[in-house]
């Protein structure tokens, strides 16, 4: 839904944007613009003389227009921060073999694999984040390691382990993942 809210809000941004971008482009190459415009002409300004000595007046004024100019440009960041973030995967669609498919919340796979990868031996927590298409999810796995375990073997198990696993029963060709790996932190005690 968030996506077509986004691409409806972007076209008509663009449509605006383009509208007036041209009429000011027919107004400054002298062509015919509606007696609305505020432009007639290459030499047309947007607040008459009149109008611009009339607000200068006003105590209020700058700093209002500065106040909407700042709200417009942290809206506008926040939308592309918002279009950055990488989205959590919210279902995957399992292949059933019947033809039909069904529908599996990711955030259940993603608990599943959590899970199981916990049970390896060296693995302290685990966090899963499924990322990417409904048919073709990614996968981001979180390892905190118990101190003395070895990384590579943990990422062997992983990988034939709760990937796989994953990768089986949900019924897809491929489930690719990055592993981020830490150690447990633990307090130094005092040794006397």
């Amino acid at each position: 839904m968030l996506r077509i809210v986004n691409r409806v809000l972007l076209g008509l941004a663009g449509l605006v944007l383009l509208a007036v971008g041209g009429a000011v482009l027919a107004a400054g190459a002298g062509l015919d613009v509606p007696s609305w415009w505020p432009w007639h002409g290459p030499d047309g300004v947007l607040l008459s003389t009149g109008a611009r000595r009339r607000w200068r007046g006003e105590d209020w004024w700058w700093p209002a227009v500065l106040a909407a100019l700042a709200v417009l440009l942290l809206a506008a960041l926040a939308w592309l921060l918002v279009q950055a973030r990488r989205r959590r995967l919210t279902e995957v669609l399992v292949n059933s073999r019947d033809g039909e498919g069904a529908g599996l919340r990711g955030r259940t796979l993603e608990d599943a694999m959590a899970g199981e990868a916990e049970t390896l031996d060296g693995v302290d927590r685990a966090r899963v984040r499924l990322t990417g298409r409904r048919t073709a999810p990614t996968a981001r796995v979180a390892l905190t390691l118990e101190p003395g375990a070895s990384p590579g073997e943990t990422l062997t198990r992983l990988r034939d382990g709760a990937l796989a696993h994953a990768r089986d029963s949900a019924g897809l060709k491929q489930l690719p993942a990055k592993a981020y790996l830490r150690t447990a932190g633990h307090r130094p005690g005092r040794v006397s």
